[in-house]
């Protein structure tokens, strides 16, 4: 006859929802940077020869993404198809959905450096590489002195 007031496990509820408020507030810089839980992650780094960034994006068609760079502005843009079991059986119920879903578009600014004749990109293993050449001109080069 009594409908109780809060969830059986309150402290479990509780946790959930401080763990909600801390990912809302928590904005500040880390030494992952700010875009902790995009999709898809990225790592980016460089040489003094090349530009290499690295795309976390299985089970994706290569086909399916696009990648461009523009004024300096590099752009990984996709979508990625999401199989629920509620979608094939009106029974079934989804208890947990973790995986990303949808359309996704990555913006990163790269440096004026980048030759953007040389870039290249390929997909394997569900890591998108993407490797830039720097210009030869900005390249440093040893000078001998005379």
């Amino acid at each position: 006859m009594y409908r109780p007031l809060f969830a059986r496990d309150v402290f479990a509820e509780l946790d959930r929802l401080q763990r909600e408020m801390q990912d809302a507030f928590d904005l500040s810089p880390s030494i992952r940077g700010i875009g902790r839980g995009s999709f898809p992650a990225l790592n980016v780094g460089g040489t003094p020869q090349s530009v290499e960034v690295y795309a976390f994006a299985p089970g994706l068609d290569p086909a399916t993404m696009e990648v461009t760079l523009d004024r300096g502005l590099l752009t990984i843009a996709g979508e990625r198809n999401l199989e629920i079991p509620a979608r094939d059986d009106d029974k079934a119920t989804v208890h947990i959905n973790e995986r990303f879903g949808g359309r996704f578009r990555r913006v990163v600014s790269v440096s004026d450096d980048v030759d953007p004749s040389t870039v290249s990109a390929d997909y394997q293993d569900g890591v998108l590489h993407i490797h830039m050449k720097r210009q030869e001109s900005a390249q440093p080069r040893r000078i001998t002195v005379q």
